[in-house]
């Protein structure tokens, strides 16, 4: 038996760096194994799914989906914890963690794989990934294969020449409101990381590495990204804040996820229970049309039940109704 867990994953993947920065905070004894031809054997014993992160555990049990991952391992190791103690902090916590994973994942794939400079600066490095030794006629053809498989690709995330400057709007947006927030702070929640940082951190960092939104991201958001660098060794310095510490910087975060995420999530859920092959949402006042997506829909469930329970707080319903989350919580 392994004495450790192995983490199948690819520099690229955000969902895999956002399991090894767990991994890192947590100080869990792990090992780092590249996907790529020679860890490939290994790794199908593992993957239900052919997709990264592939977590391997002492016990030999294969796991996926990287937040599933995280909330089995904060179970078996809780300390130091990356939930605050205040229960309605680690619900909003938990609500960034979804948004990183489903639209800033969106943000992310559509600037990687929309614009030329990011299709061949984005695929070069994935054939250099997974061809570690590879001439430089087989890494070139393996680029080739690589941008025209992930090219098409976009629909799953949105990805048009109708949404592409809607999408990067939301970006920059996203960038500004980040920016005021981890100025003068370390982590979303104070000065140690929580799972909204692990979530939305990883999509960044990715963001932060491709040519049009990294230059973005230095131009407009240097405190993002020093925090994007500082979750892929996060450690603790310093306590949770409180909400009214918080309230001044986070509160527009909130805002942006009720004005854009929550009506999107909810109407694509809407869009799959109807049949429909595609949906349009009218966010900030402008048309945004895409094909529903079934994980999006699962993952909006897991939400409203993680909710649920915490339905009678009223300071977090306060905070949830004065964002606009609060109507897109609510089971239906």
């Amino acid at each position: 038996m392994a004495e450790v867990y192995r983490i199948f994953g690819s520099e690229m993947s955000p969902y895999s760096v956002k399991v090894r920065s767990y991994f890192r905070f947590k100080g869990v004894p792990h090992r780092w194994i590249p996907r790529n031809a020679a860890s490939d054997e290994d790794y199908k014993r593992f993957a239900k799914l052919p997709i990264v992160p592939t977590v391997a555990t002492p016990e030999d049990e294969g796991q996926q989906d990287s937040t599933p991952i995280l909330e089995r391992a904060e179970a078996r190791f809780p300390e130091p914890s990356m939930h605050p103690s205040d229960l309605a902090l680690a619900f909003l916590s938990a609500l960034v963690e979804e948004f990183g994973d489903e639209w800033g994942n969106k943000l992310m794939f559509h600037h990687r794989w929309y614009a030329d400079v990011d299709q061949a600066a984005s695929a070069q490095t994935l054939a250099r990934l997974s061809l570690p030794d590879g001439t430089a006629e087989e890494v070139a053809e393996r680029t080739k294969l690589v941008r025209e498989r992930m090219t098409g690709r976009g629909h799953f995330v949105g990805s048009s020449d109708a949404n592409a400057p809607l999408i990067t709007g939301y970006y920059l947006e996203l960038l500004d409101i980040l920016e005021a927030h981890l100025r003068d702070r370390k982590h979303l929640f104070g000065g140690r990381p929580a799972f909204g940082d692990f979530g939305l951190s990883a999509q960044l960092y990715e963001c932060s590495v491709d040519p049009t939104c990294g230059g973005m991201m230095r131009a407009r958001g240097p405190a993002v990204l020093d925090w994007c660098h500082r979750m892929m060794e996060p450690r603790v310095d310093g306590a949770f804040e409180s909400w009214d510490s918080l309230k001044p910087t986070l509160a527009p975060l909130l805002a942006y996820i009720g004005r854009y995420f929550l009506p999107w999530s909810t109407a694509n859920a809407a869009a799959l229970l109807e049949g429909d092959p595609e949906f349009t949402i009218e966010l900030a006042g402008q048309g945004y049309t895409q094909s529903p997506q079934k994980y999006h829909a699962k993952s909006l469930a897991a939400l409203r039940a993680r909710y649920a329970p915490l339905a009678g707080d009223v300071g977090l319903a306060e905070i949830l109704r004065e964002s606009n989350c609060l109507p897109f919580l609510k089971p239906v």
